[in-house]
């Protein structure tokens, strides 16, 4: 028999007595070796494979069956193997393939050349791909440890080459597979998966694939470290090929056979293997995902995904589940309701009737205390999302959270267990009284039970978490409840002490802090007893200081900064309240300069309730001007006016203060001349929000009273510009409260006659006072009336409200 054509026999080979292939051993169609030869009628040899797509080809096509042979027309499509033809074969390749497997035995060595060992290697793939039976010899002569440790080559070529040769070893041969797989071999081929370039890496993963069709190596190979997170990163790669992103993906497929590999893909964010388990598993194997869920660190998206997929399951095994299934259910709950988003679709679940079952059950079918704590932590977490709670029943009897047995339930739920539960209760109620729709509910249940005072005792809590949660709630209910609290705090000075210290912590400024400021602001200003308390305490020496710090950027506490500030000048204000005829408290507001620390807070643009309390301080401490300047010889009381706004200059004793007639100064007597505030709180009256309109008008208002030289008071208003902005505020119209305050001031303004002069021309001021005069409350009418008798606009004579008011 002839050699056949280059390509089939290398000269170069002669001395691995390799056997030529001779022309009869190959198909006269694809010209391949034959593995199955049959005979057709006209006596030709063919490759079954061939010959019958040959056959149906011309089937198709109407075409005459010829023979590709002979060229002789076939009557029959018969086929006879032929038997002999293909043991021969057979005995040839066979025979060539020892050879070449002597060869590759002797070359897959470190200390042949390159050349040689590609050479072998492309001998074993060339003999994996005849049969399965051939790869089996591979292993048979030992030729896989060879190949493996070639992995570890150094050169390029040959660890691709070895890869490759490795994967089609392995092809459908599981006992090969498991040799492939010995030593550290499988962590050699993820190595390649991390680090290896392009080609390696295809080869590798591809290599992966095929081990991990063989189920006892998914957990080996699960087993490697960072083989799962490697194989996670390639299957959601945007940067690999396709080739690699497919292998990885179908390599973790083939894994999800072995639970561990599921619960390491959840670690490293591929999570739904472990909820398809969770959802169609055993109920063995619901357990384990459910309590391995629980211990898993979820980002945001997760939780959404998981509480969407598998939530009803949980609430589900959490509300029939035994007790073992009920602890797994309720931590994997815990986790995902840390997110309002996903609570919210818990919500949707079902989750809040088992989880109040779960808190209220008392006797032989109660959860221990540990699990307690858990669903205590899931119901904070759902509550903290915000859900219209006041419209979700809970029962047949629609009671809903804020429900008042409800409520009764968990507030002797806070006072009868441990802190850890307690601090959950109390976030709870932190959430419900957050909202604007379910405070009052709370805050009626609240009083209803008398837990006022149980609830104020935990801001002397150890625990600090606890202490917070207590603080956040007192602050969330104070402005519906500020007597009672007052009340409560008189029977117990040290927790108002407590929360002092809370406020004097010097760690930056915290959510505590701030819920600690705005509780204390919250109480009754003109309570004397708890304002004298916390001066007792040095409260307002620590206050005062934080608030100076503040102001001048010492401190710096991020979100909280705000309230916590608010809150602050809130207390501060409280010494404003009471300083009539209390020579102690005027004592403490000099030494403290209130009046200069309050002008200067009127500068806080941003912060209203900064401005509206620094306004309405500096009026409480205006009215004891009067009382507090020292008597001077009294000026003469001559003046020469011009027309506003310079209104001409007055004479006044040196020293002295024109409105109030005697020596003044800010600290001393409060003075909102002395104390330069004039100016500032004129600059208030063009605020957007009408509050610190009103307040500011109303501590202006100090320098118009009975009590004070009124015409020394315009002429003040009139040096600082500040009577067209008053003229402003009535126009504007903006409140019955503003127009009643605008108007009691414009009436004492227009008491000087070359001002009512002047005024009577404009037009928008008289309509306001019209207006006011037609439709304001008694006494806003009675002042508009008198103002519309400066300017002429209505006759001056005893007018109908004097009559009123004499019936």
């Amino acid at each position: 028999m002839a050699e056949v054509q280059d390509g089939y026999y290398d000269s170069s080979t002669d001395n691995l007595h390799v056997e030529p292939i001779y022309e009869s051993f190959l198909c006269p169609l694809n010209k391949q070796v034959m593995r199955d030869p049959v005979t057709i009628e006209s006596g030709a040899t063919f490759e079954r494979e061939a010959i019958l797509k040959l056959f149906k080809e011309c089937a198709s096509s109407g075409r005459r069956l010829i023979c590709p042979v002979t060229r002789k027309e076939l009557s029959s499509t018969e086929l006879n193997p032929s038997i002999a033809l293909r043991n021969t074969i057979d005995e040839w390749m066979h025979r060539n393939e020892a050879a070449k497997l002597d060869v590759a035995r002797k070359s897959l060595t470190s200390e042949s050349s390159e050349g040689d060992i590609l050479q072998a290697l492309e001998y074993v793939v060339e003999i994996c791909q005849r049969s399965r039976s051939s790869r089996h010899v591979v292993r048979k002569v030992g030729l896989i440890s060879f190949i493996a440790d070639l992995l570890k080559n150094s050169s390029t070529k040959v660890r691709q080459k070895a890869l490759e040769s490795l994967r089609y070893v392995a092809k459908d041969d599981n006992d090969n597979k498991n040799d492939i797989a010995a030593g550290d071999n499988i962590r050699t081929i993820v190595k390649f998966l991390n680090h290896g370039r392009t080609q390696e890496k295809e080869q590798a993963v591809s290599l992966l694939y095929e081990l991990s069709e063989h189920k006892p190596l998914s957990e080996k190979i699960g087993s490697v470290p960072g083989a799962i997170l490697i194989l996670v990163g390639l299957s959601s790669s945007k940067v690999e090929n396709l080739l690699i992103v497919d292998r990885a993906e179908k390599t973790l497929d083939n894994l999800e056979s072995c639970e561990k590999n599921v619960r390491q893909m959840a670690e490293n964010g591929r999570l739904q293997p472990l909820l398809r388990l969770l959802l169609e598993g055993s109920s063995d194997t619901q357990l384990s995902m459910a309590a391995h869920l629980g211990e898993l660190v979820l980002s945001n998206d997760v939780k959404v995904l998981v509480a969407q997929e598998a939530g009803s399951t949980l609430v589900n095994i959490m509300k029939s589940g035994n007790r073992e299934a009920r602890e797994a259910a309720l931590k994997a709950l815990n986790q995902i309701s840390s997110y309002d988003t996903s609570a919210k679709i818990l919500i949707e679940a079902g989750i809040l009737p088992p989880l109040i079952t779960d808190l209220f059950t008392v006797g032989s079918d109660q959860l221990p205390m540990r699990l307690k704590e858990v669903s205590a932590t899931i119901l904070a977490n759902v509550v903290a999302s915000g859900a219209s709670f006041e419209t979700i029943p809970l029962d047949c009897n629609r009671q809903t959270l804020v429900s008042e047995e409800i409520v009764h339930n968990l507030l002797h739920l806070i006072s009868n267990t441990g802190p850890a539960i307690e601090c959950k209760l109390l976030q709870v109620l932190v959430g419900l009284t957050t909202s604007r729709t379910t405070v009052q509910s709370i805050v009626d249940a609240i009083k209803s039970s008398g837990a006022t005072v149980s609830l104020i005792q935990f801001v002397e809590a150890p625990q600090r978490e606890v202490r917070m949660a207590s603080i956040k709630l007192l602050n969330n209910i104070s402005p519906f409840m500020g007597q009672e609290l007052a009340d409560a705090f008189r029977g117990n000075f040290s927790q108002l002490s407590s929360l002092v210290r809370v406020i004097a912590d010097n760690n930056g400024i915290s959510e505590e802090q701030a819920a600690a400021a705005g509780l204390i602001a919250d109480l009754p200003p003109r309570d004397s007893v708890l304002t004298r308390r916390l001066l007792q305490d040095g409260a307002f020496s620590t206050i005062i200081t934080k608030v100076i710090m503040v102001r001048q950027g010492d401190i710096r506490g991020g979100r909280f900064v705000n309230p916590f500030l608010e809150g602050l000048v809130r207390v501060v204000s409280r010494i404003t309240f009471i300083l009539d005829d209390d020579p102690d408290i005027i004592a403490v507001a000099r030494e403290y300069n209130l009046t200069a620390l309050f002008t200067d807070l009127l500068q806080m643009n941003g912060l209203d309730t900064v401005q509206i309390v620094s306004a309405t301080a500096l009026e409480n401490l205006s009215r004891q001007s009067k009382c507090l300047a020292r008597v001077v010889p009294a000026p003469n009381p001559g003046l020469c006016f011009s027309i506003f706004p310079c209104l001409g200059q007055t004479s006044v004793a040196t020293g002295g203060c024109r409105v109030h007639v005697g020596i003044c100064s800010a600290r001393e007597s409060f003075c909102l001349l002395e104390g330069k505030a004039v100016e500032k709180l004129i600059a208030c009256l063009d605020h957007n929000n009408e509050k610190v309109v009103e307040a500011a008008l109303a501590a202006l208002s100090t320098l118009l009273e009975d009590d004070v030289d009124i015409d020394q008071g315009v002429v003040v208003l009139c040096e600082a510009e500040g009577v067209n902005p008053i003229l402003e505020v009535l126009c504007e119209n903006r409140t019955e409260a503003l127009r009643q305050r605008a108007v009691w001031a414009v009436e004492r303004i227009l008491r000087i006659n070359e001002i009512a002069y002047e005024i009577s021309g404009n037009q928008n001021v008289c309509t306001a006072l019209v207006e006011a005069f037609r439709h304001g409350d008694y006494k806003t009418r009675q002042y508009a009336e008198k103002a519309l008798k400066h300017v002429d606009k209505l006759p001056n004579f005893s007018g109908i409200f004097s009559m009123m008011g004499a019936q």
